[in-house]
């Protein structure tokens, strides 16, 4: 495929957008239907006042018809019972129906919509076997407390599910925490009223076994006295319903010998049936209905598990680096050498328009305390003064070669080709080393299974806010990573700053590669898969200087992303390769694709869920989960500054990383997943250098 560098698309960034405010509106939908948004179960109690219910109404029977309020309602016969179940379906509904079809019993089901959607072959089961349906909203809201536009919708969702399980609709209506015409009060009638052409079924008895006061206690408050009629209400939903399903046997078997008739409430009345044909357009809309009721509770189920997945990969992830990082830290590490010979070093540094930085490089490299070395300095076709300032520094042992542009793994390359000696030491053009650091780079190579050894990069200019992110992620997340790696043999990367390897292991992977943008990550796998061991000298560390603006951090970690994710598309065979490639392909790439590009991805949406529980549901179980997450980074970044020998104080800021900084790195991961999938080839980005390094030692310096 030929390198496209046309100006990127932008769709992802309008589908991501869309696809979070989906996901919020579906998690609404969720709260409402579940409960957890709006009025649900604990509902509060309707005014207490009567007097505006018609006292026909209120002296009546249960079953009424609002359109004439100065008509009583009707009543139940004598010897009739008309069993009636709230809150389904569930799963709890098959057994109540079994209970019904042993004793030959009808009865009419108040159903919820929500719930319709979430059981339809129930639903149809009930119809089935000759019971009779009602609406008990959408939600289970209060009808007194909810404004007209709320109410038409809770009745008509409630009919459209309806109408899309069973081709039918029905003008039965129960409001939901109703009971007798005498309990009702002015705000229920008013709903009532407003409800439309419905016919309102209320009780003569409640058992009230929500209350789970066992199953006798239930069928005798279901029993009618004097071999009287009556509409007796139960639930089929809402929770545990096995005492209800017991006192229903116990009161049919009672009700049975004492010789009462089982009838729906349209029976009971005398009344036509309550169904009405559904049209097409009112089943489609009913499907579409169930469809997002449906959708809605799948990502509710799919966010769960994910956020109990991720956070337990983020605590196993964590304890992992503290266990691997503290056995890293307790082992013998390598001790420069002191006395004696020591391999003679070549350092490599490839500089394109480094004019600002590359002096305090040089010099600090000049200043090594180690015995024998030589500096290359490649410039790669600069346009500014970068080769002026190292021709003027006149410094001993320090050469400087010129070419036409061909990026940095050319640069490399060119000075590789150049080098006196076997061990070489590549180097960036704004990076400044300790002393010391050099000796302790190099020691691990006297191990001859050592192919490379990874320096710790520090950054150097850490007094904004942005810069202190910075270092707390550079500490954290590489020196513990390394650690890890370094102990499991799989080391990914050894950074373009401070890196140490063999001339032999070069030449036998084809020197510094451009395939990729991240050549660092890229030449790191590649020694991992020739059989060599790389690994971490914390003692090697070596100042870097880190973008100071958000647009320049944008564009490294865009770069870094995109071109680790290159290199892993490159060595995706080490997977089912043996021996270091196989520990690299099955312990290094899982885990960089795990945390470094799945888990951004996922992040967005776990950040809507989490903004939408904060904001919306009552329990605080969110806060205190992230709140015991940023404990545990607290935990995890403390060790990692001890182990670094860094001050403690910049992590107060921790708190707004995980708030700002986090969100900007996923961002990253997603634009670079999207090139990808663009099929965009990045151009190398220069990141425009301010030669600030005042946290740098004072020794490291110019």
């Amino acid at each position: 495929m030929s390198p496209r560098h046309q100006k990127e698309p932008r769709a992802h960034w309008i589908l991501l957008t869309i696809l979070l405010i989906v996901v919020f509106m579906l998690l609404v939908v969720s709260g409402y239907t579940t409960g957890q948004l709006g009025e649900g179960e604990n509902a509060p109690a309707s005014q207490t006042d009567n007097t505006v219910v018609p006292a026909a109404v209120r002296d009546g029977g249960p079953i009424l018809d609002p359109s004439r309020p100065d008509t009583p309602g009707l009543s139940v016969p004598d010897k009739t019972v008309v069993l009636t179940f709230d809150d389904g379906p569930s799963a709890w509904t098959p057994r109540i129906l079994d209970v019904l079809k042993r004793h030959d019993a009808k009865a009419t089901f108040f159903v919820i919509g929500s719930h319709v959607a979430q059981h339809p072959d129930v639903l149809r089961r009930i119809v089935d076997e000759g019971h009779e349906l009602g609406v008990h909203t959408f939600t289970h809201v209060n009808m007194a407390n909810v404004p007209s536009w709320r109410l038409r919708f809770e009745l008509d969702q409630t009919q459209l599910a309806i109408a899309a399980v069973t081709g039918r609709t029905t003008e039965l209506l129960r409001p939901p925490y109703s009971s007798t015409t005498g309990g009702m009060a002015a705000g229920d009638w008013r709903a009532i009223s407003a409800s439309g052409r419905y016919r309102v079924v209320l009780t003569d008895l409640d058992t009230k076994d929500w209350q789970k006061r066992g199953s006798d206690a239930i069928a005798a408050a279901g029993i009618p006295t004097d071999d009287h009629g009556a509409v007796v209400m139960m639930h089929d939903g809402g929770g545990d319903r096995a005492q209800t399903a017991a006192g229903l046997e116990k009161m049919l078997v009672d009700l049975t010998d004492r010789g009462y008739r089982f009838e729906t409430v349209t029976e009971a009345a005398g009344v036509p049936p309550p169904w009405h044909r559904a049209s097409t357009g009112e089943q489609i809309r009913g499907h579409v209905t169930i469809g997002v009721v449906r959708i809605s509770d799948a990502t509710v189920t799919f966010l769960r598990w994910a956020f109990i997945v991720l956070a337990g990969l983020a605590v196993a992830r964590m304890l992992l680096l503290l266990v691997l990082a503290g056995r890293h830290a307790r082992s013998t590490p390598f001790t420069p050498a002191t006395t004696g010979a020591s391999p003679g070093v070549t350092v490599v540094v490839p500089a394109y328009n480094e004019e600002v930085g590359v002096e305090a490089a040089v010099r600090s490299l000049a200043a090594s305390d180690y015995p024998c070395f030589e500096i290359i300095v490649v410039d790669d076709g600069s346009t500014d003064g970068t080769s002026a300032v190292v021709d003027g520094l006149q410094l001993p042992g320090v050469r400087l070669i010129r070419q036409e542009n061909a990026g940095k793994p050319g640069a490399l390359n060119t000075g590789i080709a150049a080098a006196r000696y076997d061990i070489l030491v590549l180097v960036d053009g704004d990076t400044v080393f300790e002393p010391d650091a050099m000796r302790a780079l190099v020691a691990p190579l006297a191990d001859p299974t050592v192919g490379a050894v990874s320096g710790n990069t520090k950054v150097g200019n850490r007094g904004g806010l942005l810069g202190r992110w910075q270092h707390i992620e550079y500490v954290i997340g590489f020196n513990l990573d390394r650690r890890m790696f370094d102990v499991l043999q799989c080391m990914p990367t050894v950074p373009g700053a401070i890196g140490a390897f063999r001339r032999s292991v070069l030449d036998s992977v084809g020197g510094v590669s451009d395939d990729t943008l991240a050549e660092d990550t890229d030449l790191t796998m590649a020694i991992c898969r020739a059989g060599w061991r790389v690994v971490y000298a914390p003692e090697a560390r070596a100042w870097t200087e880190a973008p100071s603006t958000l647009g320049q951090l944008w564009k490294q970690r865009y770069r870094w992303c995109y071109g680790t994710m290159q290199a892993m598309w490159k060595h995706r065979r080490a997977i089912v390769e043996r021996g270091a490639s196989g520990k690299l392909g099955r312990r290094g790439l899982p885990y960089l694709l795990a945390f470094q590009v799945t888990l951004p991805l996922l992040a967005p949406l776990i950040d809507v869920a989490a903004l939408y529980s904060v904001i919306f549901l009552p329990s605080p179980s969110i806060a205190y989960v992230w709140l015991a997450f940023l404990a545990l980074q607290y935990v995890g970044a403390a060790y990692a500054f001890v182990l670094d020998r860094e001050s403690l104080r910049p992590l107060w800021s921790l708190v707004l990383q995980q708030l700002v900084y986090r969100q900007l790195m996923y961002l990253v991961v997603i634009q670079s997943v999207a090139s990808a999938i663009y099929g965009i080839r990045l151009k190398w980005q220069k990141l425009r250098r301010t030669g600030d390094m005042h946290s740098a030692p004072v020794t490291a310096g110019p």
